[in-house]
């Protein structure tokens, strides 16, 4: 196995950020998307194209905290991987294919509202339960054909006598990598991002313009008033978790091929980029958190849940887009 020299680099914050971020999100994670999904599953009985897109996403982001485990173990012990090359490979291709499902997942909530609040006749033949099964489908299959590069890029080596598991790929290949980086950026992440904002912001400039036209009617614009706050969050929330973490990657990836001499850089990028690798995972935890709160019967059903109440009341999972009480109108 090749021995690869790079840079010396300050790593001593992944024993403790890294383990304790990732484990925080993977128990997060797991009970939040877990909890949903006994909502939606056990509790819907008419599956509305909504739902299927609100099950999809939590899927993805209960797989992507299922592949944490071994990562926290790795950061724990200073990056030394012990699991093999096999493992190696498979959790990195699991952990990004669900991360970027969680995204496109997100843009067909973002596209379904949109049209819901937007277009409200066009949607009555677009937002069908076949065409959310097909859509959902796709994502799973573009973002595996997207991913299958990983598997080849990414594996088991040897830096400074220490076997870790390259999160990209080796120092000697980024030049090979680096095309491929910007691919995944664009397409994995640039567009979906795109569409998010242009249709979240579209849906407000609309909900805004009805709440405005209906002041008589204060119920109603207090609901499109609660709509536009909460797809104001969601954006924040994409912007918050996504755009930091692809623009460090990237940059890490261009110092990593263009200017691999300059140590000060590579450390200065490289501990930007790994310290925002936490936030872009608290996403799958804030995705059920916003489904949830969403709506006040969410929110009571939540409580119960969480106390153990006896006393429970019904809950009415997602109500397709178009009304304005439900996840992010």
């Amino acid at each position: 196995m090749e021995d690869f020299q790079i840079c010396p680099v300050t790593n001593y914050y992944q024993r403790i950020l890294l383990p304790v971020s990732y484990s925080l999100v993977f128990l997060l994670g797991l009970t939040l998307n877990g909890a949903l999904l006994w909502c939606v599953c056990g509790r819907t009985r008419r599956w509305s194209s909504t739902v299927i897109y609100m099950t999809n996403l939590a899927v993805a982001d209960l797989l992507y905290v299922l592949a944490l485990p071994p990562l926290i173990i790795s950061n724990a012990m200073g990056e030394l991987w012990p699991f093999g090359n096999v493992v190696c490979k498979s959790v990195r291709f699991f952990f990004f294919v669900n991360l970027h499902c969680s995204m496109m997942f997100l843009t067909c909530v973002s596209v379904h509202r949109f049209l819901g609040v937007c277009f409200p006749i066009a949607a009555v033949r677009l937002r069908t339960k076949k065409l959310a099964l097909f859509a959902s489908g796709s994502v799973w299959v573009l973002a595996t054909a997207e991913l299958l590069p990983t598997l080849v890029f990414a594996h088991t080596g040897v830096i400074n006598n220490m076997t870790v598991c390259f999160e990209m790929t080796n120092p000697g290949e980024f030049k090979v990598y680096f095309p491929y980086g910007l691919f995944l950026a664009t397409v994995g992440f640039l567009i979906p991002f795109l569409v998010v904002i242009t249709c979240s912001c579209s849906t407000m400039t609309v909900l805004y313009c009805r709440a405005a036209n209906r002041i008589s009617n204060a119920r109603t614009a207090r609901m499109h008033n609660k709509s536009i706050s909460t797809l104001l969050v969601v954006c924040l929330m994409f912007v918050m978790c996504f755009v930091p973490y692809h623009i460090a990657r990237t940059v890490y990836l261009f110092v990593r091929v263009y200017l691999p001499g300059d140590c000060h850089l590579l450390n200065v990028v490289m501990i930007s980029f790994k310290v925002l690798k936490p936030v872009v995972s608290f996403n799958c935890c804030a995705n059920p958190l916003l489904y949830f709160l969403g709506c006040g019967r969410h929110r009571q059903k939540l409580r119960a849940w969480v106390w153990r109440r006896k006393r429970v009341q019904p809950i009415v999972c997602l109500v397709d887009a178009g009304t304005t009480n439900r996840y992010g109108g």
